[in-house]
């Protein structure tokens, strides 16, 4: 057994494979080493088709306030751009009407963040009817009939923007959306936003890529409180490449631009693994067969201190990359077309480990001829959602659920609960084993005994792999048993 000797009675120290949270239940691996309660892979749900108009530039994002998923799409009948608001239960999404949040004319390249400070969400994108301008909308949801209803129209930039993204920054309640300047050389550009109701204002749009850009993400690092952007430099032989921003006021700043150690990229899907505080960048490689890649950084301040070796996660040349983290399984999911088979609609589980390392399981078909994937998780029903245009079914827009279908919990393996603080892959882990009391919970009910679940969390009746965890003794106080 790799382990480190306990410091004291009732607790047992090992080295963590995985991360490991506060408070959580641990089992032991075969290796010596112990791990997090998880469910360890995911599984699809049904189709279910949220417009029956050809679906392009298909992006999502979750409302936490209302607890629904918004996918901003173009309306292939009339070009418009609209949105669409679900529900997820289970392994299906009920969808409502949908609703044009740019009826003038033809709307592209959209991005979509949610404000949880103002609890709106907010599209952007390209008007082609009104020179090529970057404008944005606010959107209210209303949760009792799954609508959706926006504010004013908004120009951010009035160069020609294309490629477009947006993020939320809870650490200064801002929006910040990124795009490709094609009015300005086609620059990586960034603009900083704010949300007052329904309305929406910009700062000045400021340049993280002095060259030609495309495919820039950007997403948001709660950790290091900062905004990344990911993207392919253009003017740097096509190197897929990362930069840090810093939102002050309405301003931001970028730190220096850090390349992957290939060149040739095209596509971008960007993730933040909040559970290793890491980033996750996905490309498809020029330089190596137009194979699907990714590469793991992690930020200190503006800069990124490091990124791990890039690894092929598709074999096959692959288009319209997006890539989300998965919180409840702990994986970053990354789905995009498998040009190789067809325009299948693909996706791939992640697994983030020591030394900004990543492994990934077998790919698998979502369906059968697929363009525009967007990617979203739902934190309140703990699903990932996958919307894509269904080139096989009339261009519909589609969606899909990826659900956790395995445990790693057996009857024997739980062996008590983490304590003393939250641990990273390969670090020494605390834990409290039976007899000991953990104090480490939250909202527990005295005098009740609890189960492990199979998501790693405890509850009252015992999941289907069933393992009795303890019995409370106070809101936060445990008495691990087996």
């Amino acid at each position: 057994m790799r382990t480190v000797p306990p410091t004291e009675k009732g607790k047992y120290r090992a080295i963590a494979s995985g991360a490991i949270a506060n408070g959580k239940p641990v089992i032991a691996n075969s290796a010596g080493t112990v791990s997090a309660v998880a469910e360890t892979t995911l599984s699809l749900g049904s189709e279910t088709e949220y417009s029956s108009d050809a679906s392009n530039y298909n992006r999502v994002a979750f409302d936490s306030n209302s607890n629904r998923i918004v996918i901003a799409h173009k309306n292939g009948s009339n070009s418009n751009g609209t949105a669409t608001v679900g529900s997820v239960s289970g392994t299906s999404v009920t969808f409502g009407t949908t609703v044009a949040f740019d009826s003038s004319g033809e709307a592209e390249f959209y991005g979509i963040a949610f404000d949880s400070n103002s609890n709106k969400i907010v599209i952007a994108y390209r008007d082609t009817t009104d020179s090529n301008k970057g404008k944005a909308v606010v959107g209210t949801v209303d949760p009792s009939d799954n609508s959706i209803s926006f504010g004013s129209e908004a120009t951010f930039t009035t160069n020609n923007a294309v490629y477009i993204d947006a993020c939320f920054d809870s650490s200064t309640n801002k929006v910040v959306i990124s795009y490709t300047d094609f009015g300005n050389s086609g620059h990586g550009t960034a603009v900083v936003a704010t949300v007052s109701g329904t309305s929406i204002s910009f700062g000045t749009p400021v340049v993280f890529n002095n060259a030609n850009t495309h495919f820039p993400r950007c997403v948001y690092d709660s950790d290091q409180q900062r905004v990344v952007f990911g993207y392919i430099d253009l003017g740097n032989s096509y190197y897929p490449s990362l930069c840090v921003g810093t939102v002050s006021g309405t301003s931001i700043s970028f730190g220096s631009e850090i390349r992957v150690s290939v060149t040739g990229g095209d596509y971008v899907g960007l993730a933040y693994d909040s559970t290793n505080q890491r980033i996750v960048m996905a490309y498809h490689d020029d330089s190596n067969s137009s194979y699907g890649t990714a590469v793991v950084g992690d930020v200190n301040n503006t800069e990124f201190n490091s990124l791990g070796t890039p690894v092929v996660f598709a074999s096959a040349d692959n288009q319209y990359i997006d890539a989300v983290f998965d919180a409840s399984a702990g994986v970053v999911v990354i789905a995009y077309r498998d040009v190789d088979n067809s325009n299948a609609g693909t996706y791939v589980i992640g697994t983030v480990g020591s030394s900004n390392s990543i492994s990934f399981n077998t790919p698998a078909t979502f369906n059968t001829n697929t363009e525009y994937i967007g990617l979203g998780y739902d934190s309140n029903a703990e699903r990932t959602v996958i919307s894509y245009k269904d080139a096989g079914d009339g261009d519909d827009g589609t969606a899909r659920i990826l659900r956790n279908a395995s445990q790693n919990i057996t009857t024997e393996n739980y062996i008590g609960i983490a304590t003393g603080g939250s641990y990273a892959d390969g670090q020494s882990v605390t834990v409290d084993v039976v007899g000991t009391v953990n104090a480490d919970q939250t909202s527990l009910t005295a005098g009740q005994q609890y189960f492990v679940q199979g998501d790693g969390t405890l509850g009252l009746t015992a999941d289907s792999t069933s393992v009795f965890a303890g019995t409370a003794i106070s809101a936060t106080e445990l008495i691990v048993k087996e």
